[in-house]
């Protein structure tokens, strides 16, 4: 397992995404380092899931760089992503959890155990058995999650993992990071909930027009925002 030092920081520098002659993001730079939970905000379009996609490496960067501490493919093995509509296989919960581990290597018996472990600890022990397809929206999101986390990684991206969830199932998913940032894992993760911002950060990004207006600790964004674009933001303003 890839320590956490030996991968972070993350060196972001005036990086630019481009799509079809359109800039969806930059030029932003910033340093991914530490520990804790950052939340990224926006309103629509203003390049929180594309930022989060480049830094997992899935979104084609145009311009700009970005340095990790460590070596290809010891980063990527130390990370993983939570879609905001999470990816189903045709198989049981089980096997879904498994599956990163059965990936790697790790024998059938020993990630089967893991997943059953992981089952249990984010409250889908009674449907191991169940088709991973058949799950509701949380359960599905839970899953996501028992799968992204079975592995241990040093560093998880989060894509509005509570969007559309309901107040049963977004508080499980809460306790569930706040487990996650306990043991070590460091999280990067979207959101439009302010409230869920408020429980969860350690620190702020808000992003508009694809730019990075603010990143600083949470109490200082909540009370003190630096720009107009984020006061507006907070105070449920529409920004166009």
């Amino acid at each position: 397992m890839v320590s956490l030092d030996s991968v972070l920081p993350l060196r972001i520098e005036e990086i630019e995404i481009w799509r079809r002659g359109k800039r969806l993001l930059g030029p932003l730079s910033w340093v991914l380092d530490g520990d804790g939970i950052s939340i990224l905000m926006g309103p629509n379009g203003s390049g929180k899931t594309t930022f989060l996609r480049a830094m997992h490496g899935i979104e084609r960067i145009s311009n700009g760089q970005m340095h990790w501490a460590g070596e290809e493919p010891a980063v990527q093995r130390a990370q993983a992503f939570v879609f905001q509509a999470p990816i189903m296989m045709r198989r049981t919960v089980r096997d879904c959890i498994a599956y990163p581990l059965r990936l790697r290597g790790v024998s059938r018996v020993l990630a089967r155990d893991a997943a059953e472990e992981w089952a249990a600890r984010v409250g889908l022990g009674a449907a191991l058995s169940r088709p991973a397809m058949v799950l509701s929206g949380g359960e599905k999101q839970k899953l996501a999650l028992a799968r992204a986390l079975v592995s241990t990684p040093q560093l998880l991206f989060l894509d509005e993992p509570c969007a559309n969830l309901d107040g049963r199932a977004t508080h499980d998913i809460e306790m569930i990071l706040k487990e996650a940032r306990e043991a070590g894992t460091r999280i990067v993760m979207s959101t439009h909930d302010i409230g869920q911002a408020r429980r969860l950060a350690d620190d702020m990004l808000f992003l508009h027009d694809g730019r990075l207006l603010e990143a600083t600790p949470k109490d200082r964004f909540f009370t003190r925002p630096a720009t107009p674009e984020a006061a507006a933001f907070l105070k449920g303003d529409l920004l166009l």
